[in-house]
């Protein structure tokens, strides 16, 4: 019996942002049909999408509608707002959902995903507990104590996240928790404060037939509970690099499905702690665009459709840093930039501009990615090439 992969395929991807535009990039190299699913017109991956749809993706029968009209081999999601029950309905159906329907669904709550690798897996975690009230979280950041980090449970790219320094901050933090939260979840969790040397992404790749594989550890800032640079190797000793992928082996495959999931970890002088797992590509692994002879886009390509990776090439130290839009009282239309021929000018630099219709405070319109001779050096181009583009509210 023939058992070569036909392509194309029909992926149906829900969540357009620009994770979603360098997938699809990736997905129509190879001549497969896409249709970029979100809430807003123009989201950046509809611009390259072969069909486009706006709905709400917490509207089970919306979801119903559009997988109806288009019929798709696969299911991808890109995003956390999303009606995780039809995806169970559609899976039965025999739609490929990635990596799979109950995978999904545990990974769009931190809350499942933490019991999963705490409870039942016994991976170390920080402390935490849940609060779905003002004054619950009042009284398990006492229990924790302070200071310690809050974050929605179901939220995307940091959004909603805060360090907590005293009980003074504690009302503050639940009402940014509670504006970043994606969906209609009104909980939020509280976890210790964790001493970390460097935080890091681990990307892994599950494969349908294959071994599971891993790209080189990613560094990464953050800023606001959100990535604002990445670095690719990262430093850290070969110990913590095998302890990591062991922990990212022992979670992604209680999992199951296929496809790359990016695996985050605190580092401490001693320890390797399980932080987040994000199934799809991670916004910090954007520095793969450069820094790799197959980037994460690519990875999750070929793994969702069963094909070879047959090797993964760290091409040398790299790094991403974001452009975001200032701070800006409201969302703003009619976007132009400035600085992209100057950013340009440095060898060994990239500029990736997401297309996103409107800005906002401290919105990722952009990344700049750079390579150097050390990690120091790659970090410092990108930085400065980031800043040399300028975002007009025109």
């Amino acid at each position: 019996m023939d058992t070569s992969i036909r392509l194309p395929k029909k992926l149906m991807l829900l969540g357009a942002g620009e994770l979603g535009k360098e997938f699809v990039i990736a997905a129509q190299r190879l001549g497969n049909h896409i249709i970029a699913v979100d809430r807003y017109e123009q989201a950046p991956a509809m611009q390259v999408a072969d069909a486009s749809e706006v709905i709400s993706m917490l509207n089970g029968d919306d979801l119903e509608t559009v997988v109806n009209k288009h019929k798709p081999d696969l299911i991808i999601p890109e995003i956390e707002a999303i009606r995780t029950e039809k995806l169970v309905e559609f899976e039965q159906r025999g739609i490929t959902v990635i990596p799979t329907a109950a995978a999904t669904n545990y990974t769009m709550n931190r809350d499942r995903i933490r019991e999963l690798a705490h409870t039942e897996l016994g991976v170390r975690t920080a402390k935490y507990a849940y609060a779905s009230t003002l004054e619950e979280l009042i009284a398990v950041s006492n229990t924790i104590g302070f200071p310690n980090v809050v974050k929605p449970v179901m939220s995307s790219s940091g959004k909603g996240q805060s360090v907590v320094n005293d009980k003074a901050d504690v009302e503050k933090a639940w009402n940014y928790a509670i504006a970043g939260s994606r969906g209609d979840s009104q909980k939020v969790i509280v976890e210790e404060f964790i001493n970390f040397e460097i935080e890091i992404t681990l990307l892994t790749v599950k494969q349908w037939q294959s071994n599971t594989i891993y790209c080189a550890p990613i560094g990464h800032r953050q800023e606001r509970g959100d990535y604002q640079e990445s670095w690719q190797p990262a430093d850290i000793s070969k110990d913590k690099i095998s302890s990591a992928q062991e922990i990212a082996k022992k979670v992604t495959d209680k999992l199951g499905g296929a496809g790359i999931f990016g695996v985050e970890f605190f580092i401490t002088r001693d320890e390797v702690i399980f932080s987040e797992l994000s199934p799809r590509p991670h916004d910090t692994g954007m520095v793969t665009l450069i820094s790799q002879n197959l980037n994460e886009f690519e990875l999750h390509l070929r793994a969702v459709l069963g094909l070879p990776i047959p090797h993964i090439e760290q091409l040398g130290a790299s790094a991403s840093a974001v452009i975001l839009s200032p701070g800006l009282t409201e969302k703003s239309g009619s976007i132009s930039y400035e600085g992209v021929d100057k950013a340009l000018a440095e060898k060994d630099v990239d500029i990736k501009l997401f297309g996103k219709p409107t800005a906002h405070p401290f919105r990722r319109m952009g990344v700049a990615l750079a390579k150097g001779n050390s990690e120091e050096e790659a970090r410092a181009k990108a930085r400065k090439a980031a800043s040399q583009v300028k975002i007009i509210n025109s």
